[in-house]
Parts: C-alpha cells; sequence; structure tokens
C-alpha cells in the first residue's frame, strides 16, 4: 500500500500552524498536486494561499463538529491522503481539580475527533483507490508524564483506535500511519514546557511521508522519539503489528 506522494491529493487538518503548516509544505515540496488545508477559521489559512496559491485550498473543520467534518468530506472528494494533525494539550495532572474536565476536552478532540474524521474520510479514500489516513499520536501514547497526564490518556485512548483502523481500513487498500513525535518547536510544545528540547516541526513531516512511501505504521520521527521507539520496537513487531486474531483462531 505504500505509495508516492507526488500528483496526489492531500487533507490536513490543523493545517495553519506548527506541525500542520511543515506538513502542508512538505506535501507541495513533494509535488502533492493539491492540499486542503482543515482549519477552524478559513482566514487562518490564508498565508498559506498567498505562498502556494491555488494548490491549497481552505476547508472548514472542527474536530469538535460532526457536521464540518462531513462537509469537508463532501468537498474533498478527490483526497488520497488524510493527515489528521489537530489536537488539543491541557497542562493537567491526575490529582488536579479540574482533571476531569480537561479530559472531557482532551477526549473529544483527540479521540472522538480521530473517529470522526475515519468515518467520514474512509468511504472517500476507498473510492479514490486506498489512499492512506494519517494520525498524529504521541511519545505520551506509551508512556505517561505527570503533569499532562489527562493529554497523555487522550493520546493513548487515539493510538488504541489508530491501531483498529489500522487493521479494519486494510481491507479497503488505506495505509495508516501512528505518528508519536516527542517534544517539538510548537506552541503545544511551548506550553508543555518543552520548548528547550524541542525539535523542528520539519522532522515530523519529512518523516510522515517517508513512512507512506515505505508502508510503515509506526513513525517515531525526533531523537526523543527514537529513544521511546527504539524500546518499544519488540513489542510494536511482535503484538501491535502482528496478527493476533490470526493466532487466537
Amino acid at each position: 500500500m505504500a505509495f508516492d506522494v507526488k500528483e496526489k491529493t492531500v487533507l490536513v487538518t490543523g493545517a495553519n500552524r506548527g506541525i500542520g503548516k511543515a506538513i502542508v509544505e512538505e506535501a507541495l515540496q513533494r509535488g502533492a498536486t493539491k492540499v486542503y488545508a482543515a482549519v477552524r477559521r478559513l482566514d487562518s489559512a490564508s498565508p498559506l494561499v498567498a505562498e502556494h496559491g491555488d494548490r491549497v485550498v481552505p476547508v472548514r473543520l472542527d474536530l469538535s463538529d460532526p457536521a464540518t467534518i462531513t462537509a469537508a468530506a463532501q468537498a474533498a472528494s478527490d483526497v488520497d491522503v488524510v493527515v489528521n494533525n489537530a489536537g488539543v494539550l491541557k497542562t493537567t495532572k491526575a490529582t488536579d481539580a479540574d482533571a476531569i474536565e480537561s479530559l472531557q476536552y482532551e477526549i473529544d478532540i483527540n479521540v472522538y475527533g480521530l473517529i470522526r474524521v475515519a468515518q467520514a474520510f474512509a468511504p472517500v479514500l476507498k473510492d479514490n483507490g486506498g489512499g492512506a489516513l494519517v494520525q498524529l499520536n504521541s511519545v505520551v501514547s506509551v508512556k505517561t508524564f505527570p503533569d499532562v497526564t489527562t493529554y497523555c490518556a487522550s493520546k493513548a485512548a487515539s493510538y488504541a483506535v489508530t491501531q483498529g483502523l489500522r487493521d479494519l481500513l486494510k481491507e479497503q487498500g488505506t495505509l495508516v500511519v501512528s505518528v508519536h513525535p516527542g517534544p517539538i518547536q510548537t506552541d503545544m510544545g511551548v506550553e508543555a514546557g518543552f520548548e528547550d528540547i524541542a525539535d523542528s516541526p520539519d522532522v515530523v513531516a519529512t518523516a510522515i511521508f517517508d513512512a507512506i512511501a515505505e508502508d510503515r505504521f509506526h513513525v517515531w520521527p525526533d531523537v526523543f522519539a527514537r529513544q521511546v521507539g527504539a524500546a518499544y520496537q519488540s513489542f510494536a513487531e511482535n503484538v501491535v503489528e502482528a496478527d493476533m486474531q490470526e493466532n487466537m483462531d
């Protein structure tokens, strides 16, 4: 299911800044014909349009609003690659008074949002030959840090959903990719207190399209993430990526 993004159509959620913006630019650099910049406010994509012209097409999409996701899937009916990059983070410990509220907010965007995107776009990808669905998870999908416990929980859940999508969408020829960055130079990274050790968003964008070209599920794009990925590799290969159902039959 590996393929080159050249002459393909890509949609990126949260495309207006940070990792999302880097993904848009990497797709265009690799020869994508068109990139849908899926954002909550259409005007936030104006700088991308000003720089790249009609190769960037803004489309409204809010992960908390299912109607906008359905409408975006209808508007982007020619899409080959969907990158669900948008997400939210609260710096909340499990013992904080607002821990449940923070987790509810993060689950709505980071988990339910992924499910909404998959439900809306999986049929589109199938109609267009399979393509790829890319989910931005995190190293905190597999390792919890106490100061961002609720965020870690939401990303662990989104990783679980991504695993399920990998097996489900394989039947329709869709490659599913789970991306697990460590600290990255974004507004979210600053909010989490990682700006001093963060890597460039460009490394994430490059790793995503390399994984699509190489038919890989797990992506550990930066220095910190690769350390986690190396330790996790055996479990990933022998359990997560293995056909456990076949072994149970």
